[in-house]
């Protein structure tokens, strides 16, 4: 298969979006932008559609999918009931990096929720995940555009490295701004709960709904014979080709550390302003206690440290005292397989 990669920007007419469009429909998939990072998304309406999604991902079928729409509206037709909780969260962050949990409705096929009775809704804020939205008349299902397993990509140029061959078509739309994955809450359980962490912080959530339940496997592994209720709840996952560990301690005994392990082909991850001490090759991935910052750099560092052939890498833990920085540590966690060092 040939995959063609167009530049869209957002001023661009509705014009340059009709052959994406016209794929969308045809039930094949296309690589396309949002905020947070890139999607690979296809008909949500269409088991086909969804077939290629898995296929070209060689992504687990028992993973759920999130379905974009446009405007708060589309969800009607989506879920079977809406409560005050979803209308409060869209109101206060929608468009944006948020998705919501809720029961499905009969239009939606269980392929898409991974053969579960919910369904995972986000109205994107990328004008043009917005636009295709609406040119195409249909509501998409797009998990992230990468191989599974992989890190997520963040650029366009990821996408092509990881999918070439695969999908008829990526958009580049230049580089995502938020850089991880939207935050998941299930609004289905008996109280909300904090499925996947994402730059809708934990307080923020709290600050409207009040209580807000935060999932075990937000920061642990599932449970033997758990199902997987979000994206992004597999045991490893947003991992390069790497071994990843994750090291919690002060900065001089992670500098003693890592130093031990001077071999050419370990590489520490710091935080910007570390190096001095680091007497291996090191990366920095953001300013510590800059959650944002930390967010936007990591999947791009994760990618580079398989550009430059490292073996191995042990990065610094962030705060977990700061529950802002739930989405790196989880991405984190995930990635190392849950190997963490104390030192």
């Amino acid at each position: 298969m040939n995959t063609e990669l167009i530049k869209l920007t957002v001023t661009d007419g509705e014009e340059k979006y009709v052959k994406a469009a016209e794929l969308l429909r045809e039930s094949q998939v296309v690589g396309i932008p949002t905020e947070t990072v890139y999607g690979l998304a296809g008909n949500a309406y269409s088991p086909e559609a969804v077939k290629r999604i898995f296929e070209a991902k060689g992504r687990p079928q028992d993973n759920p999918l999130i379905v974009h729409i446009s405007e708060f509206s589309e969800i009607f037709d989506l879920v079977s009931e809406v409560p005050e909780t979803a209308k409060k969260l869209a109101n206060e962050f929608w468009p944006g990096p948020l998705t919501m949990i809720l029961p499905k409705s009969d239009k939606v096929p269980l392929c898409v929720t991974g053969g579960l009775p919910t369904v995972a809704v986000r109205c994107p804020s990328h004008p043009i995940a917005r636009t295709l939205i609406k040119i195409s008349g249909l509501p998409l299902a797009a998990p992230s555009a990468n191989l599974s397993g992989k890190p997520s990509p963040t650029k366009a140029e990821h996408v092509y490295k990881d999918l070439k061959g695969r999908v008829p078509m990526i958009i580049d739309g230049g580089e995502c701004d938020e850089g991880v994955e939207s935050t998941v809450i299930t609004l289905a359980a008996e109280k909300p709960r904090l499925l996947r962490p994402g730059n809708i912080t934990l307080s923020q959530l709290k600050s409207v709904l009040g209580e807000v339940e935060v999932d075990d496997a937000v920061l642990n592994p599932l449970k033997a014979g758990e199902k997987v209720s979000s994206p992004g709840m597999k045991y490893k996952h947003y991992s390069p080709d790497a071994s990843i560990s994750l090291v919690r301690g002060d900065y001089k005994d992670f500098c003693d550390f890592v130093n031990e392990h001077n071999d050419g082909e370990t590489y520490a991850m710091v935080f910007s302003g570390e190096g001095e001490g680091v007497e291996i090759p090191f990366i920095t991935y953001g300013v510590d206690r800059n959650y944002r910052e930390l967010s936007h750099a990591l999947f791009d560092s994760l990618r580079y440290l398989d550009e430059i052939g490292a073996k191995r890498c042990f990065v610094r833990c962030p705060d977990e005292s700061n529950d802002d920085n739930l989405a790196v540590l989880n991405r984190l966690l995930r990635a190392a397989g849950f190997k963490v060092i104390d030192v």
